[in-house]
């Protein structure tokens, strides 16, 4: 049933229209990536999935809430996914980890599976891989409280089964942001959203998040992004333990620039100066050995920010914060 008109009363908040990164009859909009994630399994009709262990827990307490077996995987220190009991009939999700995977690195690793899944949460984008199916994540690298895409083959089966996603409620945080900073009350309400998130199942994507995305400056988000992961890479190749341009080609725009330090110091000094960063996915060194790739990246990895809002200045002020004594 269509909205009714409406005309007259108060100005609501107008975006720009037309400039929607994904469209098409292969793109289904949907409320979060996790729930993409799951949509995708229904569309290739499995119930297992081989995950990553280095993945957000969200993900994995979401499909195990809805009823999918997971069998998780280890890493290599190149991102090769280590898998000795591969089952041919089950669905496997292969990371676009920090955004600096190529689309030819990705489209390699994906030629070796069946009813692959592409998580490009942090990989905004990442063009499509043909013959998988790929998922996206609006609120990493655009200012909107939620958002996902999953394109492939038949994304748009199903999709009438599910309710109608409303992001307005919870999206305070946003406003607030820009007056407040993101301390206090702003991230308090933020929290707000994310427990919204977290308690909710497959939805459509809300008005209020695609207008955002309709009206959004993507060229703007690539190019600074890709500016500053250039700048990010100049200052800290000499001090990360990783290589993050190994599989980076032009068509990747990377959602942050992955330092690994091996220093326990450096995360306090930031947070201290209201740089805030933070390890990844820290429940993961309870769940793998000390000896594991996993284990290194959620005990050393710092995300640095290298986002639209951000150049050369602050980077190089996080960088000097690091590296003094």
């Amino acid at each position: 049933m269509e909205d009714q008109m409406e005309i007259g009363s108060f100005l609501e908040l107008k975006f720009l229209s037309g400039l929607e990164y994904y469209v098409g009859d292969h793109v289904a909009r949907l409320n979060t990536g996790r729930a993409a994630i799951l949509h995708a399994i229904k569309i290739l009709n499995q119930d297992i999935i081989y995950l990553p262990y280095y993945q957000c827990e969200t993900v994995k307490d979401f499909l195990l809430k809805n009823g999918v077996k997971i069998k998780y995987y280890y890493c290599d220190r190149a991102f090769n996914p280590l898998i000795t009991d591969y089952i041919e009939n089950a669905a496997i999700l292969l990371v676009n980890y920090f955004g600096i995977m190529s689309s030819a690195r990705m489209c390699s690793l994906a030629s070796k599976y069946k009813n692959v899944i592409i998580d490009n949460s942090q990989a905004f984008f990442a063009p499509p891989i043909a013959n998988c199916m790929n998922v996206y994540s609006a609120r990493k690298f655009i200012g909107a409280p939620d958002g996902a895409y999953l394109i492939g083959s038949h994304a748009n089966d199903y999709l009438e089964e599910y309710e109608q996603d409303y992001s307005s409620d919870t999206s305070l945080f946003l406003l607030q942001r820009i007056e407040y900073g993101c301390a206090g009350k702003a991230y308090e309400n933020k929290k707000t959203n994310d427990d919204r998130i977290d308690n909710s199942s497959i939805k459509k994507m809300s008005k209020l998040t695609h207008a955002i995305l309709d009206g959004t400056d993507y060229n703007l988000i690539k190019r600074i992004r890709k500016v500053n992961f250039e700048i990010a890479c100049s200052l800290f190749k000499n001090i990360n333990k990783i290589d993050p341009t190994e599989f980076y080609e032009e068509d990747c725009v990377p959602m942050v620039y992955p330092l690994v330090i091996e220093d326990n110091r450096t995360l306090p000094k930031l947070i201290e100066n209201n740089v805030f960063q933070g390890h990844w996915w820290s429940y993961i060194l309870d769940e793998v050995n000390s000896d594991t790739f996993e284990y290194y990246l959620s005990k050393n990895m710092i995300p640095i920010t290298i986002d639209q809002r951000y150049g050369e200045k602050e980077i190089k002020y996080v960088f000097d914060l690091i590296t003094s004594n």
